[in-house]
């Protein structure tokens, strides 16, 4: 029998369909030379302190760093689990080969391989890479079946994160709480991840608390009805602006020149997991998790791909299967109608088999949503992927911006104003911007002035105002914004080509950022004001007392994410990143032993 294992029920029972594999049993499903079985997410996790070391049991400073000589596995303990791993460890012990069916993903293959080793499997494994469940990309992935040793480079940085997480989460975890918890049963959790992206919450909270506004004047003018603003910009001195709407009230304003621009505007690019997470909190204020469990659940539906990805771009042999995507998704036949009898327009921001190494961008299987039970939210996060997929296929959307420039005296002011010449791809979504990320309100973001014709020469009287303002502080962080945030360990870009090049020093992977921010509210350390993040008096206490930076900086931090990438990527040694890991954890638990000054201060 060759025996396939799949991360979940759901999945298993989608394989089994398409290998014929229709005979259930208890834990698994049988048929046409087939056993299907299945995990549920981790069956198998790294075994605790005392697993190794009877003295690990009790939490004592002298313990520590606790750095096993050989890392183990074990079973978690829960009945179910038990059960079904019985029922796998007896499969696999009498299988002739087995087929890993995990998520195509660094987690995925962790899971399977622990299992496989708990379960003590001798015979050949190969590998399913499948990025979605409908019967042809089953029946796809199964014809391209790979040996699993091809992926051991990718298993390799699973275990690594897995190992670095368990060095330095059980150790400084230990260390702080024995240190400085001033409440009895109060742990303070540090993590890897965790704890830098505390430490960005809790260094916005006083960049905003600390912040002292500042006063500056803007001299402005109405002509024809139109506001223009003085070249001058932020005036620090009200004097100053004074003395300028003197030598100007009573002159006429001229206007000096005026250039018109044509310009394109790309679609919006395809959704990679952190986008689309960034986008459903601030279209519907979607948590992070939220949107993560809705686009599994989609996969799962198999109406949309593989949802752990990140990467914005389609590999080339896509292209060809567009078409029939598009015809599938039959509720959006008005927006596909006009892009069908021709050639789909094939543009290099959207197809780049370079930008892709495991997975493609999210969009639409091409299963029809209306045949498939969905929930309204679950609707509304599909009606995202789809839309974006149909843009990239419009036209650039063309238009005008208009700069007139004009002056009173030798003061110089300046107008502009944009005029959507042919909305192209924006019909997509109703004559809207759809990518709304460098903007808190995408509605007034598109709200341009559109300008009269002005002639240059012309002149006339003017309405000159002086308008007080003060500077304003950094906003809070959103669940979006933080998401972001962690992509680029800290750094906040707009531009897409800078960010894709800072994603491999972010801190966590686009699958685990939810549960990190999920953990960071179950500790206490967070909490959600309205949409905004608030780090907590405990949080704001635990970053107070960390000195250590290799514990607390996002850019550390991703320095340590992109060795993982490249350990994936046959880049860099698995045993040298594990060695600087334990010697890192050496380093900390001595400094803040010796460091006897350091308190918690709520």
């Amino acid at each position: 029998m060759i025996v396939c294992i799949a991360e979940k029920p759901s999945v298993a029972k989608e394989i089994a369909k398409v290998l014929g594999a229709n005979t259930s049993h208890d834990g698994y499903m049988e048929g046409n030379g087939y056993q299907v079985t299945w995990t549920f997410g981790h069956l198998c996790c790294l075994k605790e302190p005392q697993d190794y070391c009877d003295q690990w049991r009790r939490w004592s400073i002298g313990s520590l760093p606790m750095i096993p000589p050989r890392f183990g596995i074990k079973l978690i303990e829960n009945q179910g689990y038990e059960k079904q791993f019985k029922t796998i460890e007896r499969l696999m012990q009498a299988a002739e080969s087995i087929i890993n069916c995990g998520d195509a993903g660094q987690e995925g293959e962790l899971i399977q391989r622990w299992v496989m080793q708990k379960a003590k499997a001798k015979c050949p494994v190969q590998r399913l890479w499948v990025s979605s469940l409908t019967e042809e990309a089953i029946r796809e992935a199964f014809s391209q079946l790979k040996p699993q040793d091809e992926y051991q480079s990718l298993y390799e940085a699973g275990l690594c994160r897995a190992i670095g997480d368990w060095l330095l989460g059980m150790n400084a975890t230990r260390l702080y709480t024995l240190r400085f918890s001033q409440a009895k049963g109060q742990i303070l959790s540090i993590g890897r991840v965790q704890t830098p992206t505390l430490a960005m919450i809790v260094k916005r909270h006083f960049e905003i608390k600390d912040f002292k506004p500042e006063k500056y004047w803007i001299l402005s003018t109405i002509y024809r009805g139109v506001t223009f603003n003085s070249t001058k910009g932020k005036i620090k001195k009200v004097e100053e602006g004074q003395k300028a709407m003197e030598e100007i009230k009573g002159k006429d304003f001229t206007v000096t020149s005026v250039e018109q621009k044509a310009g394109t505007e790309a679609p919006p690019r395809l959704f990679d997991l952190t986008s689309l997470q960034v986008e459903c909190n601030k279209k519907y204020s979607f948590s992070a998790d939220d949107t993560l469990k809705h686009i599994q659940s989609l996969y799962e539906k198999k109406l949309t791909t593989y949802p752990r990805v990140d990467t914005t771009y389609l590999s080339d042999d896509i292209y060809a299967k567009c078409p029939a995507i598009l015809q599938g998704i039959r509720p959006y036949a008005p927006l596909i109608q006009p892009l069908m009898g021709k050639k789909l327009k094939k543009s290099k921001k959207v197809f780049d088999s370079s930008k892709v190494t495991d997975h493609h961008a999210i969009i639409p299987t091409g299963t029809d949503p209306s045949t498939v039970s969905i929930t309204l939210d679950e609707k509304r996060v599909y009606d995202m992927v789809a839309r974006r997929f149909i843009a990239v296929f419009y036209p650039d959307c063309k238009f005008s911006t208009t700069t007139v420039m004009g002056a009173v005296e030798k003061l110089e002011f300046k107008a502009t104003g944009k005029q959507i010449l042919d909305e192209g791809w924006r019909l997509v979504f109703g004559g809207k911007s759809e990518s709304t990320e460098n903007s808190e309100n995408s509605e007034n973001s598109d709200k341009e002035q559109v300008l009269p014709a002005f002639e240059q020469g012309e002149h006339g009287p003017h309405e000159p105002t002086l308008t007080e303002k003060q500077t304003t502080p950094p906003k809070p962080y959103t669940e979006a914004t933080l998401l972001r945030a962690m992509e680029t360990a800290g750094k906040m870009v707009d531009n897409e080509e800078l960010r894709d090049a800072l994603k491999a020093n972010g801190i966590g992977r686009p699958s685990t950022r939810a549960a990190i921010i999920e953990t960071l509210y179950k500790r206490q350390y967070i909490q959600k004001v309205r949409k905004s993040l608030e780090p907590t008096p405990t949080g704001i206490a635990l970053i107070g007392v960390i000195q250590e930076e290799l514990l607390k900086s996002a850019e550390l931090t991703g320095q340590w994410e992109k060795k993982l990438r490249d350990i994936e990527a046959h880049k860099y040694d698995s045993h040298q990143f594990i060695d600087e890991l334990k010697q890192m954890v050496t380093e900390i638990v001595q400094q803040v032993i010796a460091d006897g000054t350091r308190r918690m201060v709520y």
